[in-house]
């Protein structure tokens, strides 16, 4: 009877050690402040469930998850079809291949919090190259600082020319895997340029679309850092999405039994809808 050779756990442990340094033990503490309330000097006092009903009663909240769910919604229908246009626009072969990969990847290799100053200094209306060009040349009242509209536009501007680019890699490698034989074979059947897309080149990227979907949407509901550097939440509160709000109850008002509540609600969505988008399409992946 051939043994198994367990000498290959130690191998792993480095790797569940950090994982449950960085993740478990974090995530028992916000459990931990969830049921309990704290004044300081390390003294709790037991609040059961009551953090858990007063957010997922809290107008507040409510206010924040749709503002989270209308910009994640935004971005997935801008991004998704934006990203296969443009992978479907890039040459497959020559010179220009490393070119248009390399200029693809690039915003995503500029920090997060670097986007979000950079696009706040681009976007003011009196110095800002964008927002003088909108206000004294095109002539439109664009000022993001006062106009929740244009605050709105902004961000979903800036995230789009931020993650677009993920979108479009991952298309792209769908597309190079389809071999020349089925396009050759939609050539002798005289189809057309939609049914090609249609029938051959959307069928082949549905696993690689399923990975930027979920990317997508667990990034872009969980975004903070860009969205609060260039708008801080405002003006008012018309870009405080969900994540902005749970800072500010957290660091601003130290209301830790609340936010930890709230983070962990703010987990269960994020998981329960990742899981949804993964079964339908895993689903259709499969047929």
């Amino acid at each position: 009877m051939k043994t198994e050779n367990q000498k290959a756990w130690f191998f792993v442990l480095p790797v569940l050690l950090l994982v449950a340094f960085n993740a478990l033990i974090p995530m028992m503490t916000v459990v931990n402040y969830s049921v309990q309330e704290t004044f300081g000097d390390n003294l709790f006092f037991w609040q059961g469930l009551d953090w858990f009903q007063q957010i997922l009663n809290s107008e507040r909240f409510h206010n924040a998850l749709g503002r989270q769910f209308l910009f994640t919604g935004l971005i997935l229908a801008i991004e998704i079809p934006l990203g296969i246009a443009i992978a479907l626009a890039m040459p497959r072969k020559g010179f220009w291949v490393p070119v248009c990969l390399v200029t693809m990847a690039l915003p995503m290799l500029i920090p997060w919090n670097v986007v979000g100053a950079m696009w706040n200094i681009f976007t003011l209306p009196d110095i800002g190259l964008l927002g003088y060009f909108m206000n004294h040349t095109l002539g439109i009242d664009y000022n993001m600082t006062q106009d929740p509209f244009a605050a709105w536009v902004t961000i979903i501007v800036m995230d789009v020319w931020h993650w677009t680019s993920l979108v479009v890699l991952l298309s792209y490698a769908g597309l190079v895997s389809i071999p020349d034989a089925f396009y050759q074979a939609a050539e002798v059947d005289g189809a057309s340029r939609w049914s090609i897309f249609r029938y051959i080149q959307l069928p082949k990227m549905k696993q690689v679309l399923t990975i930027a979907i979920l990317l997508r949407f667990m990034d872009s509901f969980n975004i903070y850092t860009e969205p609060f550097t260039l708008t801080g939440g405002g003006p008012g509160n018309s870009t405080t999405l969900l994540s902005i709000d749970l800072v500010k109850i957290a660091l601003g008002q130290f209301d830790l039994g609340p936010a930890a509540a709230m983070s962990l609600i703010y987990f269960a969505i994020t998981l329960l809808v990742s899981w949804l988008f993964y079964t339908l399409m895993n689903r259709d992946v499969q047929k």
